[in-house]
């Protein structure tokens, strides 16, 4: 009996070498591809051979006292009380153990909350279930949200290599450069997480939090929210880019272009003086519709609106509802336009893309109420 356990033990660890050898299993950390990353790597590899040391000492000493004075080969128990060497050693030994453990990985905490002298600051911020990025020093803003297309996640097409952590804006820094990142949240709690920058920290509503990354080399690294945020949790993943100095200053370049441009138009609508619509026929139940000023309402829609509209993420009233939609018609176009632009409830402003103009925000509006009556 002992004889096939042991070989059915050596057979099971065999196979497992084998597999980590000449296979594609992974039971370890991802690649590290910061400094701070690699010493984590190698305190968490340190502390659990100390943990596998210590399980086998102790487990073999019991297993073998049990085996060595069983009742079957006419051992009598010992009665004893009491020694004080032995209390002074398995408490002496246990307690140098953990100041072994405790110093490296104290370092290593004091050296990820040290978030002085930043190269890069962005600010973070979680919602359900985006994150919107603020480059302080740039001025550069924007959101970012799950691209992965809704046939895959529905099963109907088949699941692309970077299922539900691909964004449809990613996170572009420098090569190099000490990054700070400033977290908070707009609603529940969630956490900016991405193993292989070995950064990950909470996002609390009220709160500013920050952590911070060095990128060694360039390339795309995922991650997503790390903490139970809403039903959507699983679809709000991290993706950022790291690019050399010169591809960052041109993306900086072509962002600031980008919305400064949106800006302008933004304040040319706001400043136009607003044209009185022509009443419109009782059947339609609205005023006459932006889409003129704004272009392509289904366009703004499917690129800013889609995400909750389509799903009714959030409580968002799903386009074609006609029961949902009927009362929010009935408040008139200009309330609509109203928590459009400026929110409302759990919707941030301008579906929470900051760079369209009102009068595209008004075409989209207009595009929801036309599929939904």
């Amino acid at each position: 009996m002992i004889r096939r356990t042991a070989h059915t033990l050596l057979v099971m660890v065999l196979s497992c070498w084998a597999g980590l050898a000449f296979g594609e299993m992974r039971f370890n950390l991802q690649d590290q591809k910061t400094a701070l990353g690699h010493t984590v790597y190698d305190l968490h590899n340190a502390i659990v051979l100390i943990c596998l040391i210590i399980f086998i000492v102790v487990f073999g000493a019991m297993l073998y006292a049990i085996w060595k004075h069983r009742k079957s080969v006419g051992h009598q128990a010992a009665h004893f009380h009491e020694n004080t060497t032995v209390e002074v050693i398995w408490t002496v030994i246990p307690f140098l153990i953990l100041l072994g453990m405790a110093y490296p990985a104290t370092k290593t905490l004091l050296a990820q909350r040290d978030t002085s002298s930043p190269d890069l600051t962005i600010k973070v911020t979680g919602y359900q279930w985006k994150w919107q990025y603020e480059y302080l020093q740039e001025n550069i803003s924007f959101f970012s949200m799950l691209a992965t297309p809704r046939a895959q996640i529905e099963n109907i097409e088949e699941k692309g290599e970077n299922y539900l952590l691909e964004v449809d804006n990613e996170v572009v820094v420098p090569v190099g450069k000490k990054v700070r990142i400033l977290l908070t949240a707009g609603d529940v709690l969630h956490a900016w997480y991405v193993p292989a920058l070995a950064v990950k920290q909470d996002a609390i509503p009220g709160f500013v939090r920050d952590t911070w990354f060095r990128a060694e080399e360039p390339g795309v690294y995922r991650g997503q929210c790390a903490e139970l945020c809403g039903k959507e949790h699983g679809y709000m993943p991290v993706v950022v880019r790291v690019v050399t100095a010169q591809e960052y200053d041109e993306w900086v370049a072509q962002q600031q272009a980008e919305q400064g441009t949106a800006a302008a138009a933004t304040a040319t609508t706001d400043a136009a003086p607003e044209t009185p619509q022509a009443p419109a026929a009782e059947d339609a139940g609205a005023a006459a519709p932006a889409a003129a000023a704004g272009g392509d309402g289904a366009e703004v829609y499917a690129q800013s609106c889609g995400m909750c509209h389509e799903t009714g993420l959030a409580g968002a009233p799903k386009i074609g509802d006609k029961a949902a939609w009927a009362p929010r018609s009935a408040k008139g176009l200009d309330v609509l336009y109203g928590h459009a632009i400026g929110g409302f409830n759990m919707m941030p402003p301008k579906g929470g893309n900051l760079a369209l103009s009102d009068a595209q925000v008004k075409a989209a509006v207009d595009h929801l109420l036309a599929q939904s009556r």
